[in-house]
């Protein structure tokens, strides 16, 4: 059975982790450049733990809350 948690997105922007993951890595963005360029992370900042794990494994799917250190 799939987990029942699958947290795959920017809500605030409605962009998917997958569709940023190779933008990111295209264009060598770090989260601060990754925030500025597509707002993900900006807004209400939920995604942004996401975001910098995302950037740091390449997982574009998680299956835990993640927060802020």
């Amino acid at each position: 059975m799939p987990p029942l948690l699958a947290i795959s997105r920017c809500v605030c922007q409605a962009r998917e982790f997958a569709e940023l993951l190779p933008l990111a890595r295209e264009n060598g963005w770090d989260l601060a450049a990754l925030m500025a360029e597509t707002g993900c992370g900006a807004q209400c900042g939920l995604c942004r733990p996401y975001l910098r794990r995302m950037l740091d494994t390449g997982e574009t799917v998680f299956h835990e809350i993640l927060t802020e250190p």
